[in-house]
């Protein structure tokens, strides 16, 4: 009998409160980072928790419900973590959950390829709930390399019940879910024991049989007494509070004793902390030694790519080569679906005109919702549809195959220079997409410090919603002249250039931030090269449209209906013989002379601050004053009102400059505000970038007046 239900009336998201019901049992899924374990709790929940081939995608609990054989279970995709020892967020989230949310069980997923390292988490886990159900994963990827893994040895050597099976395929879900309701029948398992040093182990003893006095069975004696030990503060406080005791007071006499006892053999806390750490290490390396076995002469295919795809002769110059490939595909295979698009959406407008008027409509009333609203979404979707249906695809494509985390290693070095961390590849990464989602990506970073570089700084990035107006300033008046692949290929080149000034702004200004407001010496950044996979077509495709190139679509015509009705407004009614949005445009004006543009491009930026992906038809409107948008499918025509109002090639460079470089949308500022919970930090966010794109702005127009006299 296969899963009866696999999800229930509600999502239930991150931010949801936890709640079990009575007759629910509560499942952990544990596991390190890229093993599938959010594909397995996929596949158990129905839910569509994103999933991606590198390290740190979740950085929260999600929950999700599922019944099976008529029991009903609440399922916790913690954050995937290497360790139980709390060196970052991730590790405190997994291990807070693990022992202060009373899970019935635990499903502990494994890599079938590298299954020595993940055996640490799970000897951790059985220290603290030995009812565990440890998944092998990626049993499929493994058979390919020649390693294979016997699973009723590995069983019997951790004494807890191994299933073997491949998640994305949906093989082995049935098996693991028996095991859990037999697991669930059980008192307790007969897990295995780490055993520490003969002296540790004596004081960890002695300890843990006063603690169980103490708290009984509300948590592990043995875990505790160790955790006692090692002197965690932030960490004995919460066993204090979850126990309603105050343990260190209590054991404050026995741990000082035990103390000295360890200092005499030369054991201070820290060095308890690396044997405790080694003698794990040591028992996982043993019971992997005996349940797997693979072919050593098999060639190491991962190794050999990356070889040349890390490598610090080539591995920046193929990123670069690749980011470019994607852009000209972008922007090749994008040109044409969009003005197709664009006609017809505008076409829909003017037979929605054409009723509004046959039945009668108020002409002020007809003028506002399709000239105002209809035409700017219409906008919106013909320039923003297209070129994300084929990057989103593109991208994700290289999240699957394993390729981002390849990218991150090669940009390390430059961010460890720049006094951040590497982990900022990835959130910057995430950046190209969305902003907001690149600030939320942030967390995966464990130092305060440089968490807090990457969120200033992710903005530097431009998201989806910037490319279009890229793209076609870029294709107006830099390559309007070419045709064919020339024209495509100088596009691309062009586009690439903008997303390496970006990157390198992004260094430049983390550098400076690191040796001044945030000052601080960075981290090590250990990051997972996870094994090369096959992407999965139909799910990119599926996962890119839906999740990303419909939700993004979503939240830009969310904001540009009311943008557009705005701007109608402003452009509509009249302060004297002009509008208010050339009352506006006019203020601005002095100032955007001495950035190499003008007022009106400076209000587009303004009004655009809901979305991005709005500025250019907000600059067209204000440009005609009947408040009316044109087709997008005709650029001699955009070309024609921008040249006519002034624009020259220094004042597109500018416009491309300052699209990169200005303040975050009105997402990613909310989602700043969230992240950093500092009004001062989320000025700051916007000031830096727009400063930024100022000061370059600036520069351009005072070198085009230098060389032009």
């Amino acid at each position: 009998m296969g899963l009866t239900s696999a999800s229930t009336g509600k999502s239930l998201n991150n931010t949801e409160k936890f709640k079990k019901k009575d007759d629910e049992f509560l499942v952990a899924l544990a596991g390190n980072p890229n093993v599938g374990k959010s594909t397995v709790f996929n596949a158990l929940t129905g839910l569509r928790q994103h999933t991606g081939n590198w390290a740190g995608k979740t950085v929260t609990n999600a929950l999700g419900r599922c019944e099976y054989q008529g029991e009903k279970y609440l399922l916790a995709d913690i954050p995937g973590t290497y360790s139980l020892m709390a060196n970052s967020a991730e590790e405190e989230a997994a291990r807070d959950f693990l022992c202060f949310k009373n899970p019935d069980a635990v499903i502990v997923v494994c890599d079938a390829t590298c299954l020595e390292r993940n055996l640490n988490l799970v000897l951790q886990i059985l220290e603290i709930n030995t009812k565990v159900v440890v998944c092998i994963n990626l049993m499929d990827e493994a058979e390919k390399k020649n390693i294979s893994v016997d699973i009723q040895k590995l069983s019997e050597l951790l004494g807890v019940p191994v299933v073997g099976m491949t998640a994305r395929d949906g093989k082995g879900i049935d098996e693991l879910m028996l095991t859990l309701g037999e697991v669930l029948k059980k008192d307790s398992l007969n897990a295995v024991q780490v055993e520490y040093e003969d002296i540790i182990e004596q004081e960890v003893q002695r300890i843990s049989a006063e603690v169980q006095k103490l708290i009984g069975e509300k948590l592990p004696s043995r875990w505790t007494a160790l955790r006692l030990l090692e002197g965690n503060e932030a960490l004995c406080n919460k066993i204090s509070v979850y126990t309603d005791c105050d343990i260190v007071g209590e054991m404050f006499g026995a741990v000082n004793k035990s103390a000295e006892t360890l200092a005499k053999a030369c054991i201070g806390q820290q060095k308890l902390s690396d044997s405790v750490v080694s003698s794990v290490v040591r028992k996982a390396e043993e019971i992997a030694g005996e349940a797997v076995t693979c072919n050593k002469t098999t060639i190491n295919r991962d190794r050999k790519i990356d070889s040349v795809l890390t490598s610090r002769i080539w591995g920046i110059p193929i990123m670069i080569g690749i980011l470019g490939f994607i852009f000209w595909l972008t922007a090749v295979g994008a040109n044409y679906p969009s003005a197709l698009l664009s006609q017809f959406l505008f076409f829909i407008g003017d037979k929605i005109d054409d009723f509004l008027t046959a039945v009668g409509c108020n002409e002020v009333v007809r003028d506002m919702a399709v000239n105002g609203v209809y035409r700017v979404l219409a906008w919106v979707v013909s320039v923003m549809l297209p070129p994300m249906a084929i990057f989103f695809p593109l991208f994700t494509i290289l999240e699957d195959v394993g390729y981002l985390p390849r990218a991150a290693y090669n940009l390390d070095r430059l961010f460890k220079r720049s006094g951040a961390c590497g982990k900022q590849a990835l959130t910057m990464a995430m950046g190209l997409g969305c902003n907001a989602a690149g600030v939320t990506g942030c967390r995966i970073i464990e130092s305060p410090r440089e968490r807090l570089i990457a969120i200033l700084t992710n903005n530097f990035m431009p998201c989806n919603g910037r490319f279009p107006t890229l793209i076609t300033i870029i294709s107006i008046f830099f390559t309007a002249t070419m045709t064919g692949t020339l024209k495509f290929g100088i596009s691309a080149l062009l586009l690439l250039g903008l997303i390496l000034l970006a990157a390198l702004m992004t260094l430049l200004v983390s550098w400076i931030l690191s040796r001044t407001v945030l000052e601080g010496i960075p981290s090590t950044f250990i990051l997972e090269l996870p094994p090369y996979r096959r992407p999965q077509i139909g799910k990119v495709i599926v996962r890119s449209v839906f999740d990303r190139t419909i939700f993004v679509l979503g939240r830009a015509c969310a904001v540009a209906a009311p943008a557009g009705l705005i701007i109608w407004i402003l452009a509509n009614l009249k302060a004297g013989d002009s509008s208010l949005l050339s009352h506006l445009s006019e203020f601005l004006n002095p100032l955007g002379h001495i950035l190499g543009m003008d007022g009106v491009i400076l209000l587009g930026f303004i009004l655009g601050f809901p979305a991005n992906e709005i500025v250019l038809p907000i600059i067209l409107m204000c440009y005609m004053s009947s408040g009316t948008l044109v087709d997008i499918s005709d650029t001699v025509t955009i070309k024609n009102i921008l040249q006519g109002n002034g624009w020259d090639a220094v004042t597109a460079l500018c416009m491309l400059v300052f699209t990169i470089f200005h303040f975050p949308c009105s997402t990613t500022c909310l989602t700043i505000k969230k992240e950093t919970g500092s009004l001062g930090y989320t000025l700051a966010a916007i000031a830096i970038p727009t400063l930024t794109g100022m000061a370059l702005c600036f520069g351009i127009s005072y070198i085009s007046k230098l060389i032009g006299g």
